[in-house]
């Protein structure tokens, strides 16, 4: 996660963000398994550990990925194969199927421009500036 680095080059842009944003941060399970590691790898536990700590006092929630969703990510994966899609990804297409919309923050601007949630809806990234 782009915020807990504050060497990343779209730290600045994401934290101007994060700033005018008026509701909170959902994200999945694989999501943070992906950022902690990206962040102790990148940075080291002390940057993992801020993470963590934004998550138990629930600055981020975290929405659960069920086996009943398996089905939905598999088809997903299949769709997207030429990009390709991970499970990172497909985890936050069902997100945004069982949120209702495609609100998303991610500097993967290719894979979430192509990526469509309930098979049509466009992803509205707020990374791009007229979002």
């Amino acid at each position: 996660m782009r915020i807990f680095n504050a060497r990343d080059k779209h730290h600045l842009q994401v934290e101007r963000i994060m700033k005018d944003l008026d509701e909170g941060l959902i994200t999945t399970w694989p999501v943070v398994t992906e950022s902690s590691y990206l962040l102790g790898k990148a940075l080291g536990v002390s940057s993992q550990l801020r993470f963590l700590f934004a998550l138990e006092y629930e600055y981020i929630s975290v929405a659960e990925i069920r086996a009943e969703h398996l089905k939905r990510i598999r088809q997903l994966v299949e769709k997207y194969a030429d990009l390709p899609m991970d499970l990172v990804d497909a985890s936050l297409v069902i997100l945004a199927e069982e949120l209702g919309h495609g609100r998303i923050l991610s500097t993967d601007l290719r894979d979430f421009h192509c990526y469509r949630w309930k098979n049509h809806r466009p992803f509205q990234n707020l990374f791009l500036p007229d979002s």
